[in-house]
């Protein structure tokens, strides 16, 4: 990673296929996010790191941003905004210019799973410019994918599995359009199988088209057939005990988007709403769980979740005066047990799943779950949620109003 001795020699050199400058990341987002997923795919050198300069004129002279955390944080919010997908390693940066001034940086790792794309468009570097990638591009980096040995595990192609058993026409109805922009979809003239493999929902091995792991639990008619912990336990005690008294009991399978809402609706039918009378005779009524508060915690727990080498599932636990979720697999990446749940603390071990998860609609922004999640509760009177981390699951405690 570079050093502030590094991002300050880049400031002497000239814009170039991994170096770009911005005045402000305000006025210059849609610019910033491009070139963002031009770095990440990488096409003109894939194993060097890209970097944003935020702070420098157009001629190279330093105009500097504000040195406060706010600045920080809404750069952190614009590029974990879910528009850039499957979203890349990056990090961002403040240091100091010798005129006293700050700049920030934004330092972009090339991608093992590109393409990467802006609201559905592939971007590529060429030179000191960046421009919407052509068919020719994208094949190019498809194959690059396919090259590469170090895979995440939900982008990996599962040999033992026909196309057959994937919902293709849910795949053209229902994901591809909120994946891939229109006019790309209308001029580009794919099979389905190249659509599926450039989508990540499938892959090529020993030149035959099989699903991915990503693709078996988004397309899937019946994902557990092999990811057999891919689906969600809901148990609802009496009292306040696990082992108790069951007072109603569910497994919910199917594709991503039927575990997730058959889940959500039973967490919603659970929920009960106080009614209080005002001085002023008005009705205010509150809820003793916040049910956005609870999707967004759920949701975490099936995003960020161990698919591989378990037979676990996500378990949601209703007692009388809290809620558990539990998801199997601890931190990973840069996410540690010391620093989980801290803002901007984000890494994907399901990086294609959290493409698929946002093209479905069930998150609009990454990296920021736990915290919106905390807001809500608290807002509703609730307490915080409290965490318990280990290597093997993370378990997330949501206490009663």
């Amino acid at each position: 990673m570079l050093s502030d001795d590094g991002l300050l020699a880049l400031v002497q050199q000239t814009e170039s296929n991994w170096l770009e400058w911005k005045r402000d990341a305000k006025n210059e987002k849609e610019k910033i996010n491009r070139t963002i997923c031009a770095f990440a795919n990488g096409l003109a050198d894939s194993k060097r790191e890209g970097v944003i300069l935020i702070g420098i004129e157009n001629d190279g002279s330093i105009c500097g941003v504000p040195d406060t955390d706010l600045e920080r944080r809404q750069l952190d919010e614009m590029t974990e905004g879910g528009n850039i997908q499957p979203f890349p390693s990056l990090v961002t940066r403040s240091f100091k210019h010798p005129s006293g001034k700050t700049l920030m940086a934004i330092i972009v790792q090339p991608s093992h799973i590109p393409p990467i794309r802006y609201k559905g468009q592939i971007f590529v570097r060429m030179s000191a410019s960046t421009r919407v990638g052509n068919l020719e591009d994208e094949k190019q980096l498809n194959d690059r994918r396919r090259k590469t040995a170090s895979l995440s595990f939900d982008s990996e192609g599962i040999p033992s599995v026909e196309l057959s058993n994937l919902d293709e026409v849910y795949f053209a109805s229902t994901y591809l359009p909120n994946v891939i922009d229109a006019e790309t979809l209308r001029l580009n003239g794919r099979t389905t199988e190249e659509k599926l493999v450039t989508t990540r929902m499938a892959s090529v091995i020993d030149e035959h088209v099989v699903p991915t792991v990503a693709g078996i639990l988004t397309l899937g008619y019946s994902p557990q057939d092999w990811l057999f912990g891919a689906y969600v336990q809901y148990v609802r005690y009496v009292g306040n005990h696990q082992g108790g008294e069951i007072l109603d009991a569910a497994e919910f399978t199917g594709n991503l988007e039927t575990v997730i809402r058959q889940t959500e609706e039973k967490l919603k039918s659970n929920i009960r709403v106080h009614t209080n009378i005002t001085a002023q005779d008005l009705e205010v009524k509150t809820p003793n769980y916040p049910l956005a508060a609870l999707q967004q915690l759920f949701r975490n727990a099936i995003l960020h979740r161990n698919y591989e080498g378990t037979n676990t599932p996500v378990r949601v636990y209703w007692f009388d005066d809290r809620i558990e979720i539990v998801s199997p697999g601890g931190p990973f990446g840069n996410v540690t047990i010391a620093n989980f749940g801290q803002p901007f603390a984000t890494d994907y071990r399901n990086p294609v799943v959290c493409e698929a998860m946002k093209a479905l609609g069930f998150a609009q922004k990454f990296g920021f779950g736990i915290q919106n999640a905390q807001q809500l509760l608290i807002q509703n009177g609730n307490a915080a949620a409290q965490f318990e981390v280990n290597n093997n699951f993370v378990l997330v405690t949501v206490r009663q109003r």
